[in-house]
């Protein structure tokens, strides 16, 4: 979404830029909200947010809830969220830098994303000679015990955090270790964001360890990881500025927004 609007804001397209900006915002809200609130957040003129919500709501991409007087997003809008994961852009997007991060590190490269407490890997690009890892495409592990995870982890809210992980039975370890409580994860995600980048030895599979940085998108939300795994004191210094180099990549072509 925000690509299009750069892309609108390029060609000179105010309503199109305006649709967008509607849609977008409906997109980040908790719930339904008022058209003047629209307007207000938005700065445009209530006549043209008015007139733009009767549009969308005719195309039955956004909804008006009449007793409500607020809006949301419509079914057209979710076809669209569908139609997004139908046809695969994260993975298709990232396939090609991800093959170039395990030829230049010859190490083996993946790409995760979260699905509740878990990271799902949806790219596994093996290095020559490498061994099969655990972390095949859509295998689960719990997300605290991934450097794929913990780079996520570190990128979200406080509360979004606390919600996955009320109490310590949410996590789960495989080989015992791994953090075992909330305070515990808290301080392996302090180190995280300190250092830029995620990091698991031995957590996931014995004599192996992994780093990984988040890949973001325009709303600065995690969408995915990029993380690399090798043997046990293998590692070199220069794997985490590749890995970082990649999803810096993944993030600008997802229109995301590249950190500093």
């Amino acid at each position: 979404m925000a690509t299009l609007l750069r892309m609108a804001e390029q060609v000179k397209v105010p309503a199109a830029q305006q649709v967008l900006a509607i849609l977008a915002h409906l997109g980040r809200q908790a719930g339904p909200v008022p058209a003047a609130a629209i307007a207000r957040d938005l700065e445009l003129p209530r006549s043209t947010v008015y007139q733009l919500l009767a549009a969308l709501a005719t195309s039955g991409f956004v909804v008006h809830l009449v007793d409500e007087r607020r809006f949301c997003l419509g079914v057209a809008a979710y076809e669209l969220g569908t139609g997004y994961s139908r046809q695969e852009p994260l993975t298709r997007l990232a396939r090609v830098p991800l093959a170039r991060l395990a030829d230049r590190t010859g190490h083996t490269a993946h790409l995760a994303v979260m699905h509740g407490r878990e990271v799902i890997y949806v790219i596994e690009e093996r290095a020559p000679g490498r061994p099969p890892l655990v972390t095949d495409v859509g295998v689960r592990l719990p997300a605290p015990l991934t450097a794929s995870g913990r780079a996520m982890l570190a990128a979200l809210p406080a509360a979004h955090l606390k919600a996955l992980f009320p109490t310590a039975d949410a996590f789960v370890t495989r080989h015992g270790v791994g953090p075992r409580s909330l305070s515990a994860l808290r301080r392996l995600l302090v180190d995280t964001r300190r250092l830029g980048h995620a990091a698991e030895d031995g957590e996931v599979t014995p004599g192996f360890a992994s780093v990984a940085v988040a890949v973001r998108d325009h709303a600065h939300h995690p969408v995915a990881a990029v993380a690399v795994t090798f043997p046990h004191g293998a590692g070199d210094p220069t794997l985490v500025d590749e890995v970082a180099r990649t999803a810096r990549a993944i993030t600008n072509r997802i229109g995301g927004e590249i950190t500093a």
